[in-house]
C-alpha cells in the first residue's frame, strides 16, 4: 500500500515537472520571438533615423523631385505608426520602395553622387539594410522554434490553454519574387 502510494506521488511529481518545464518552454520561445521582433524595429528606426540627414542633403540637388522626397518622408512617419509586425513589414516595404525610388532619381545628378554626405548615407543605409535582412532571418528562425514548441507534443497540449498559437514568419511582398527587368 505505501509503495503505491510513493509510485503516485512519484508520477505526479512528474507530471507537474513536465507540465512546468512544457510552460517555460513556450513561454521561453515566445519571448526570443519578441526579442527578435524588437531587432527588426531597431534596425528598422536606424534606417529611418538616417532619413532625415538624407533628405536634407538631396534637397538641395533635387529641386525638381518634390515628389520623390514626400514619398520617402511619408514612408518613414508610416514606420513611425507601426503597431503590428504586420504593419511594419508594410511600412518597411513602403520605406524600402521609395528609398530605391530616390537613389534611382539620384543616378540622374552626378554631383549629388559625388556628394562625401550622401556617399556616406548611402552607405549607412545599405549596412542597415543588411542588418534588417539579418533581424527578419533571426526572427524567422526564432518564430520556427515557436512554432515547433506550440505544435508539438506536450506544448499542443499546453499552447492554447495559454493562450499561444502558431505566428506567421516575416515573408516578402509578392513583388519580389518578381525579377526586376535591367536595362542598359
Amino acid at each position: 500500500m505505501r509503495s503505491g502510494l510513493i509510485v503516485g506521488l512519484v508520477i505526479v511529481v512528474a507530471i507537474i515537472i513536465g507540465c512546468i518545464s512544457t510552460f517555460n518552454s513556450i513561454t521561453s520561445a515566445k519571448i526570443e520571438v519578441d526579442t527578435q521582433y524588437g531587432q527588426i524595429e531597431n534596425q528598422i528606426q536606424r534606417r529611418a533615423d538616417l532619413i532625415p540627414n538624407l533628405v536634407s542633403t538631396v534637397k538641395g540637388y533635387m529641386q525638381y523631385e518634390e515628389k520623390v522626397l514626400t514619398e520617402v518622408t511619408a514612408a518613414r512617419a508610416q514606420i513611425a505608426g507601426a503597431k503590428t509586425p504586420e504593419e511594419m513589414a508594410d511600412a518597411d516595404n513602403a520605406l524600402t520602395g521609395a528609398l530605391g525610388h530616390l537613389f534611382a532619381v539620384a543616378e540622374n545628378y552626378p554631383a549629388l553622387k559625388a556628394d562625401g554626405h550622401f556617399t556616406e548615407l548611402m552607405r549607412e543605409i545599405s549596412g542597415s539594410e543588411n542588418r534588417i535582412a539579418v533581424a527578419r532571418k533571426d526572427y524567422n528562425e526564432a518564430i520556427k522554434k515557436y512554432n515547433v514548441t506550440v505544435s508539438t507534443f506536450p506544448g499542443v497540449l499546453f499552447a492554447g490553454m495559454m493562450g499561444y498559437g502558431p505566428m506567421t514568419p516575416f515573408a516578402a511582398e509578392e513583388s519580389a519574387h518578381n525579377v526586376p527587368k535591367v536595362a542598359f
